[in-house]
């Protein structure tokens, strides 16, 4: 999967994202469980994309540390922090293959990037990764596509945008695997310069599993679960529910 060029319309495209949810989320989730804050929390964002989240939990004060696969968003995640005046590390590395980083009080995998893991042993490589990189007691947080989303919001599903200076049209498709999706997306950008419409071309694939599964690899990986829930909301997963939430412990 290449981000090449995506990269630098991803901020645009994902105006908006709730961000400042995923940052309350942790926050609130962190005081419900009793785990004291102090400043300097050392939080490995994994899959970071442009830094969006990043940059927030570093003006709440945490120490932050970013990771994600792709050389351009990792570009455009640096010129970010120094805008917002935060120091935040940033290397490129495979969040199932994490090496060198040192180890933190809190990971987290937000905006359903664990669901671009295609396979349950790379899924599962991830979460023992992330305990080797934690700090005793320390925390994971992620969020996934729901096996509902996948199949009834996604698949055989047409997405369309035109604005002033951006359009896509955005299909998606039955994936090869069980509960994946495949993403066709063909973005139409204006150059400034002369204002004609360049075409860009996407190909995204993503996977989900059972909160079961997701459930089963973090006790092998020995985390204790604390939380299971959905949609940023504190209730307990439905069937229709869209986006689940996971906080576990190291044990």
């Amino acid at each position: 999967m290449s981000y090449e060029q995506f990269a630098y319309l991803y901020d645009e495209l994902m105006q908006d994202a709730p961000y400042d949810k995923w940052v309350d989320f942790v926050l609130k989730s962190l005081h419900d469980h009793q785990i004291k804050l102090i400043k300097g929390n050392t939080l490995l964002d994994l899959a970071c994309g442009t830094g969006e989240l990043s940059v927030r939990f570093a003006e709440q004060g945490f120490k932050v540390t970013g990771v994600d696969l792709s050389t351009d968003m990792l570009a455009v995640a640096r010129a970010k922090a120094e805008n917002h005046g935060v120091m935040i590390p940033l290397f490129e590395q495979d969040m199932a293959e994490l090496e060198g980083l040192g180890s933190f009080d809190i990971i987290g995998i937000f905006c359903d990037s664990l669901n671009y893991l295609l396979t349950e042993e790379k899924v599962l490589s991830t979460f023992l990764k992330a305990s080797q990189c934690l700090n005793k007691d320390g925390i994971l947080f992620f969020d996934v596509h729901s096996i509902f989303k996948i199949k009834e919001l996604f698949i055989d599903q047409t997405f369309t945008l035109c604005d002033e200076n951006i359009a896509y049209i955005w299909n998606s498709f039955p994936g090869e695997h069980p509960n994946s999706v495949e993403h066709e997306l063909s973005f139409f950008v204006q150059d400034p310069a002369d204002g004609k419409y360049n075409r860009i071309d996407e190909f995204h694939e993503q996977r989900t599993f059972s909160i079961e599964q997701y459930s089963g690899w973090l006790e092998e990986a020995g985390f204790e679960i604390l939380e299971i829930s959905a949609d940023f909301e504190k209730k307990k997963p439905q069937l229709d529910s869209e986006r689940i939430f996971f906080m576990a412990r190291k044990k």
